[in-house]
């Protein structure tokens, strides 16, 4: 986020744009995949170019801010300062693309759609009110504290969710093949593939989604996916993916042909789980006692006034 604020300096939008997501998306998106993070192509776009734009009123080269200060005759550094700590207040959206990618309305349908959009507007509207102390009264501390969990469990219903229903089934990465056999085209595993850095050789973990082929037996999904596996002393060996296929490319940064192996460590495969939006029905609960305990407050407040 802070290296796609100092790339945007003094670029215009277009220019901004073509900057960090050249220099940026690829770093982003492999820094996820070695910390577990699997995130899609159009929200790291997102999050880089959003960081990139706040350069604008951000001193000491905050293009807007300065345009602004000319105009009103204010000081342009003061200007920049104050515009800077106002954006402050927006800086959660970008990290929630990434994390919740529902509000890109990415894989959601036309209902979900919906939810999503009313959901995030009540959201970012909490959130204002949170950050500003004000709500439909003056926020006490407790509740000030309250609209901001509100705001972040209408923002990342799935934390809450997660806690309740595990997301995921743990599955030994020997028996990664039986259950590839056995599951339905279209599902995913979620694995983690470790092994040494092609230029380093260091260590390292990343993290690959496996979408299950339409194809017929253990073996013809395996030649889709370009895996070639060996299981030997309780691990499941890799060897280099064959030359074409998705893997190819996204592995090529491992070295397969050194003294340590590369090998899958762990696996997991989608549970059942409840629909997370149920988290909005305490959530909104919540938020209509705050709603309702300030409207009472603001109420009796002239009355104690005049009286």
């Amino acid at each position: 986020a802070i290296l796609s604020l100092i790339l945007g300096m003094g670029l215009p939008t277009t220019a901004n744009y073509i900057v960090v997501s050249s220099l940026m998306v690829a770093v982003v998106v492999e820094l996820g995949a070695q910390s577990g993070l699997v995130v899609p192509l159009i929200a790291v776009h997102l999050f880089v170019f959003y960081f990139g734009i706040m350069a604008d009123v951000t001193p000491p080269v905050g293009l807007a801010s300065f345009a602004a200060a000319a105009v009103s005759g204010g000081d342009a550094i003061r200007t920049g300062f104050t515009a800077f700590f106002y954006s402050l207040r927006t800086v959660a959206l970008p990290f929630v693309f990434i994390f919740n990618t529902d509000l890109l309305l990415i894989d959601v349908t036309w209902v979900q759609g919906i939810i999503v959009f009313i959901v995030s507007t009540i959201g970012i509207l909490v959130f204002t009110a949170g950050t500003m102390g004000w709500f439909m009264a003056k926020s006490r501390i407790w509740e000030t504290v309250a609209l901001l969990l509100i705001a972040f469990a209408l923002f990342r219903p799935g934390v809450f969710m997660n806690q309740i229903q595990p997301p995921f089934e743990e599955i030994a990465p020997t028996a990664f093949t039986e259950r590839l056999e056995a599951a339905q085209p279209g599902s995913e595993f979620r694995t983690v593939i470790s092994g040494p850095d092609f230029d380093t050789l260091e260590m390292k973990d990343m993290t690959v989604v496996l979408t299950v082929p339409d194809a017929e037996g253990v073996d013809a999904r395996l030649d889709e996916l370009g895996l070639m596996l060996m299981p030997e002393d309780g691990v499941m060996r890799m060897e280099e993916p064959m030359f074409g296929t998705p893997l190819s490319d996204r592995l090529s940064s491992f070295d397969f042909y050194g003294d340590t192996p590369v090998a899958i460590t762990e696996v997991r495969a989608s549970a059942d789980q409840l629909p997370k939006e149920l988290i909005f029905i305490p959530t909104l609960a919540l938020l209509g006692l705050i709603a309702f305990l300030q409207i009472q407050r603001s109420r009796r407040e002239p009355e104690g006034v005049t009286a």
